[in-house]
């Protein structure tokens, strides 16, 4: 339980940006009032998210067996010597679900399909195949690590779609490009890849909100 429940930064750095979003409630509460939520509980949404992004729910256990090496010393007539021997060792990792980085995203893009839907038709499911391709063919794996991609440019990308593509709905579309593309194209399109990394638990909205998935969706309604 204890890899699963994590910062998704060092603690005086956490606290910093809760403590930002309490004192600038403004920016993050447009960008969230551009998508109909009221200003109050955009704040609630954005600080459920940020402490939610240290509770990652297990969904899977992937197995998978890995030639090993090891040193061993050992005595042979009196004397000590490092020997070198090779085994298969199973390893675990979990596949899990960040609540603040994931989960709560989701709920939020139910909503805007729901209120949306109609008005943006076929420039939902266009706008989220272009930021899933762009950000599949961003993202890298690292060993020990997971699925990685820069910061920055899938909601500079999805902002940009949503401009193209929305109307006066761009706001929405950029939230829902942003979010799901990132999903589909960082994360989901990578798991096969994810066994062989050595990573012990791999997050589906990875560090929290600074995977991408939550701040991506954020950040593309404010540069819309």
């Amino acid at each position: 339980m204890r890899r699963l429940l994590y910062l998704p930064l060092a603690l005086p750095l956490f606290l910093l940006l809760v403590l930002l979003a309490l004192l600038f409630p403004l920016l993050m509460g447009e960008a969230f009032r551009r998508l109909g939520l009221p200003p109050f509980l955009a704040l609630q949404l954005l600080l459920l998210s940020l402490l939610g992004s240290a509770v990652n729910l297990p969904v899977r256990t992937l197995r998978r067996e890995e030639e090993v090496v090891r040193v061993e010393v050992r005595g042979i007539y009196g004397f000590l010597y490092p020997v070198l021997v090779t085994g298969r060792e199973e390893r675990r990792v979990v596949v899990a679900v960040n609540l603040g980085g994931a989960v709560i995203p989701l709920l939020l893009c139910g909503f805007l399909l729901l209120r949306f839907g109609s008005q943006l038709t076929w420039r939902i499911p266009l706008g989220v195949l272009l930021v899933t391709l762009f950000c599949w063919r961003l993202a890298r794996p690292v060993r020990g690590v997971g699925i990685v991609m820069p910061a920055l440019l899938p909601p500079l990308f999805s902002a940009l779609v949503a401009l193209l593509l929305g109307g006066g709905s761009a706001a929405p579309l950029a939230y829902l490009s942003g979010t799901l593309g990132t999903l589909l194209g960082a994360d989901l399109l990578n798991l096969r890849k994810v066994e062989g990394l050595g990573a012990p638990v791999v997050s589906i909205g990875g560090a929290g909100t600074f995977d991408g998935i939550f701040l991506t969706g954020v950040f593309s309604v404010l540069l819309v």
